[in-house]
């Protein structure tokens, strides 16, 4: 064989490599049943700098494999100003063509954010701290965990205590688990959610606050979830251990999540669109 056949198929796979792990690499990791829940998770996302929107077109491009109808938010939605042009800036900018097609976000708040938006239309929080919603089988809790007080546990329980869907998810900013350097796991805020988590059978709880993905292994039969790297990174910040399931932390992420009867399927998505880490948990029956 001569030296330009060799050039002319080293030059074809050269092409045909990378453009076979483009699409790939975006393939979708969850089955997208016609009657699911979909939703997607981002945490710490508000930076308005280029990784966010990124994230936010990954977000985007996945949508059209997977119609996920809403997006839960885990507080540090914006950083810096919180005015109206950084609203713009920083989510109705990045997130525009999801809000065109009319993907809902419900955001929780971090401790970035300026309480007042709780009063921010995009967010549907509807000037709450903290609130509940449903669709289908699945019932969300949006919990504020910069300052949990007695009113809020008060109306957690009762909230826990009369839901009748099979799926109970709470979602907010600091985690109860965590392994990430930096912040780690936020046990003032553990002490006073995690007894009532796992008296009233909370299923799965996802949390922001060190940016980071990590996937904890079961505590107390309640699966955990950090999704804080939406806009922010702290590269190499994961200190792994025994509660460590499954952690990245090279790039910016979001999570994809579909529930449908029995069964909740993740799938955890790097900036570059590549999965980093997926699969299905059986709902618990306490």
């Amino acid at each position: 064989m001569d030296r330009k056949c060799v050039t002319r198929i080293l030059t074809t796979l050269f092409l045909i490599i990378p453009a076979w792990w483009g699409v790939t690499a975006q393939e979708v990791a969850l089955p997208s049943a016609p009657n699911s829940v979909k939703f997607a998770a981002i945490g710490d996302a508000g930076t308005g700098n280029p990784e966010q929107y990124d994230i936010a077109n990954q977000m985007t491009r996945f949508h059209a494999k997977f119609p996920f109808d809403r997006v839960i938010m885990l507080g540090d939605n914006i950083y810096g100003g919180q005015g109206e042009s950084d609203l713009f800036k920083k989510f109705s900018k990045p997130y525009k063509a999801l809000l065109d097609i009319g993907v809902k976000f419900y955001a929780s708040l971090g401790n970035h954010d300026d309480p007042v938006n709780n009063r921010y239309p995009l967010w549907n929080m509807g000037g709450q701290m903290y609130y509940t919603y449903s669709t289908k089988n699945v019932r969300f809790f949006a919990l504020d965990s910069n300052q949990v007080d007695q009113k809020e546990l008060v109306w957690l329980e009762n909230a826990l205590k009369n839901t009748q869907e099979e799926w109970k998810i709470c979602y907010f900013h600091h985690p109860l688990y965590s392994d990430g350097r930096t912040h780690g796991s936020s046990i003032d805020v553990r002490v006073s959610f995690e007894p009532l988590f796992v008296t009233y059978g909370v299923n799965v709880v996802f949390a922001g606050h060190d940016h980071i993905y990590e996937r904890l292994t079961p505590q107390k039969g309640i699966y955990y979830f950090v999704e804080g790297a939406g806009g922010q990174l702290r590269k190499g910040d994961t200190k792994r251990s025994a509660m460590t399931a499954k952690a990245f932390d090279q790039d910016q992420s979001f999570m994809l999540v579909e529930i449908d009867g029995n069964l909740l399927s993740f799938q955890a998505i790097s900036r570059a669109g590549t999965t980093v880490d997926s699969g299905t948990i059986q709902r618990q029956v306490r």
